[in-house]
């Protein structure tokens, strides 16, 4: 590889992750590349060379600073030279992190479940010495979470008491003041609905009957809803989904077992059938010559299936004619065995596609979505096929539910998908994301063919009446556009569309944005 090939693919890698063409970031990029292409670079080597050059100390403090650029060295250097106390550095270093996972371990405690997860997975960073990439990868996770954390979900409640976001103790102990049984009537009829909805859930969707566990749990669900606030009925419930999702798996197995019984019984009648015909027929009689005239020497394998097909041509040779007299008399019975294979048939791809249809929307659900990544990401990575990922996410959709309710939300959701399916192509792959969110994958496209597939969403959404009990709901959509050859990895690709989505939500939504 030369000098100018390097430099370009350093250039490249600047701008995949998003820095600015500074000399300490090119210089950096570039030996990356150098080191890549196996190539040597005397500007590369100069802190190694130089650190050789010191006292053991001082190349021992090098290695546990991680100095890597001259940058880094001089500024080692001169804080030698300024008489600054190194092992002061590291106390005040080690004092940050004890400090931090101090403020991790109480936000675990917190009642978030999102930012608790989140303070997990970082305290473990922090206990597995982290690269500067990796902590700044977690900060912008705690940066995500602080810009999308909603908490107008306490509002809900301000009609039984005083609410204090900045005090969830304080307010839950104004709820029990302040409200009385009302809170509590309340939460029963939530619980009411929350029992019925988890009762259906527990009825198998395939199996045709109900396992007594499940129909136990069910029926004490249904008699004692509040029992939903038991810490026992957890593992309860758990155990319930898995006897279900069991039973389904059960009852698929027996179709398919009953289809291999079908087929068996089919097959013996045919063989029975055979060796009760007795005339044959000019063709039957020329499959036999050929098989006499085979070679003796040919291998075992392939004499044994001569010998099999031999003694299958004599048998029709001499019953063929009682062969049609059976099989017109076993005619029906065939068509209830072929109907009910059919049947059968049609019961498993039903179960199949079902498990990779949104029930909501019918695009994809980001099961099958993930799939088709997967396939396309092979071909791209065999043979360079691009394709391009379009994330899209229905403005406001939140106040379309406070304001119309739940089923107007699901309305529009169905009715947006609707004209994603129709403004892709048959080529491309539409599916729910979740929630709100939906994905596009358009194969065989750049950035700038999927931002005019967003554009024609996005005016399509614009433009269209979405209605609702006779009210008209005002729609829109933002979006963001990243294509695969521009990132080094599907992750990477997907993460940029998504990211790209936001900056569309920032700077005023009914928007796609992309980079060129």
């Amino acid at each position: 590889m030369t000098i100018q090939a390097i430099i370009k693919k350093a250039v490249q890698r600047l701008e995949n992750e998003g820095k600015l063409l500074t000399p300490d970031f090119y210089a950096e990029a570039f030996c990356k590349e150098a080191a890549l292409a196996k190539m040597s670079v005397g500007d590369c080597s100069h802190v190694e060379t130089l650190s050789k050059t010191l006292n053991k100390e001082y190349q021992n403090e090098l290695k546990q600073y991680r100095i890597k650029t001259i940058a880094e060295l001089a500024r080692f250097l001169i804080s030698k030279l300024n008489r600054t106390n190194p092992s002061m550095c590291m106390e005040a270093l080690d004092a940050h992190v004890i400090f931090s996972k101090r403020v991790l371990q109480a936000i675990d405690v917190l009642h978030n479940k999102e930012a608790s997860e989140l303070a997990k997975r970082s305290l473990e960073l922090l206990d597995s010495q982290p690269s500067t990439a990796q902590i700044e990868q977690f900060r912008q996770l705690w940066v995500n979470f602080l810009t999308t954390y909603d908490d107008s979900f306490l509002l809900k409640l301000s009609s039984y008491g005083e609410i204090d976001t900045k005090d969830l103790k304080r307010s839950i102990e104004n709820l029990r003041e302040g409200s009385g049984d009302s809170i509590e009537i309340a939460s029963n009829m939530d619980l009411d609905s929350i029992a019925s909805l988890l009762v259906a859930s527990l009825v198998p969707s395939i199996a045709s009957s109900v396992n007594d566990k499940i129909a136990d749990l069910s029926e004490k669900i249904k008699r004692k809803p509040s029992s939903l606030q038991e810490l026992s009925i957890e593992e309860e419930i758990r155990s319930a989904i898995s006897l279900r999702i069991a039973l389904d798996k059960n009852s698929v197995k027996e179709m398919i077992e009953s289809l291999d019984v079908v087929l068996d019984k089919l097959s013996l009648r045919l063989i029975e059938m055979i060796e009760r015909s007795d005339d044959s027929t000019s063709e039957i009689q020329k499959i036999k010559q050929d098989l006499t005239n085979l070679n003796e020497s040919s291998a075992n394998n392939f004499t044994l299936a001569h010998k099999k097909l031999f003694t299958i041509a004599l048998a029709l040779e001499e019953n063929t004619k009682v062969l049609s007299k059976d099989l017109r008399g076993h005619n029906n019975e065939v068509q209830i065995l072929s109907a009910r294979v059919k049947e059968l048939e049609e019961e498993l791809a039903s179960a199949k596609a079902a498990s990779k249809e949104d029930f909501l929307t019918k695009l994809y659900n980001k099961r099958a979505l993930h799939e088709f990544l997967s396939v396309r990401e092979a071909e791209f990575g065999r043979y360079e096929h691009n394709f391009t990922i379009v994330m899209f996410d229905i403005d406001h959709f939140k106040s379309v539910n406070d304001t119309y309710g739940h089923d107007a939300g699901d309305a529009v959701l169905a009715a947006f998908a609707k004209i994603l399916k129709h403004e892709s192509r048959s080529v491309d792959i539409v599916g729910r994301f979740g929630g709100e969110e939906f994905m596009a994958l358009l194969s065989e496209t750049d950035t700038k063919g999927g931002v005019i597939f967003g554009e024609k969403v996005r005016k399509h959404v614009e433009k269209a009446r979405f209605m609702y009990k006779g009210e008209r709901i005002a729609v829109t959509v933002s979006g963001g556009v990243a294509e695969r050859a521009k990132f080094p990895s599907l992750q990477n690709t997907i993460n940029r569309a998504d990211e790209l989505l936001y900056v569309a939500k920032h700077n005023g939504r009914n928007q796609i944005a992309y980079k060129k």
